[in-house]
């Protein structure tokens, strides 16, 4: 980062070293003037030494009599678990070099969270994706999951259908303001296998016979869906007579 940090050559005050700052003739070195506006009187800074009550008849050479000077630096920010996009980190006395050679004031870290490769957030709580052979979703079985904790073993019911949510409760971020962590949430996604060779395919043709063979027994969604179906092209029949 780059910013404005007190001038070492003149150590803040915007004088050349060696050079004396005169007294400002303006306000005595009292850094205020009072103006009289009819009946009132107002006070007001300096505008000849802007509050200082002097002024610099030698300027640095460095910082030009700014007593300021652009430096890049490196910080390291220590960044708590849970933050979220939004969130601002604030490092004292890390920010730009105050005015007349005061303090420096702070930096606020503005937090922005990458998207992850596999979890997406939302608040405390995590989401993602696993995808499940047709076989173990059919017969159940067990798959490993990634948590933010390590691996595990997610053990899949039988007969589970794309969309099938688990619940894995304290497997999500923990606040950072406090309170409890949140839960992951895994979602089946059932994968169909590709690249199948001729022999792969007759053995799904014959396991494909056997099912047509229970009917809705083994489908019970595709036999709803067709009758479904079937009550709408009915419907459309007798409203066109």
């Amino acid at each position: 980062m780059t910013s404005k940090q007190s001038c070492e050559a003149c150590s803040g005050t915007g004088a050349e070293p060696g050079s004396e700052m005169e007294t400002c003739p303006t306000c005595g070195g009292a850094g205020q003037v009072r103006m009289q506006q009819g009946f009132f009187s107002v006070q007001q800074t300096c505008p000849k030494c802007h509050g200082r009550g002097k002024i610099i008849t030698n300027p640095c050479k460095r910082c030009h009599g700014t007593g300021a000077v652009e430096r890049k630096r490196t910080l390291s920010v220590k960044v708590p678990a849970g933050v979220d996009t939004g969130d601002r980190i604030r490092l004292a006395n890390e920010g730009e070099a105050g005015a007349n050679n005061g303090p420096a004031g702070d930096l606020y870290v503005q937090i922005h969270v990458k998207q992850h490769a596999i979890f997406e957030r939302d608040g405390e709580h995590l989401h993602c994706e696993i995808p499940i052979s047709f076989v173990t979703a059919a017969i159940g079985g067990e798959v490993e999951i990634p948590t933010l904790d390590g691996k595990l073993m997610l053990k899949i019911p039988a007969e589970s259908q794309t969309g099938k949510q688990f619940r894995l409760r304290g497997k999500g971020v923990k606040p950072v303001r406090g309170g409890a962590q949140g839960d992951l949430y895994v979602h089946a996604l059932i994968e169909t296998p590709v690249n199948l060779n001729k022999e792969q395919k007759e053995l799904l043709n014959r396991f494909n016979d056997s099912l047509q063979e229970g009917g809705k027994r083994h489908n019970p969604k595709s036999d709803g869906w067709g009758a479904g179906v079937k009550s709408f092209f009915d419907d459309l029949k007798f409203w066109s007579k």
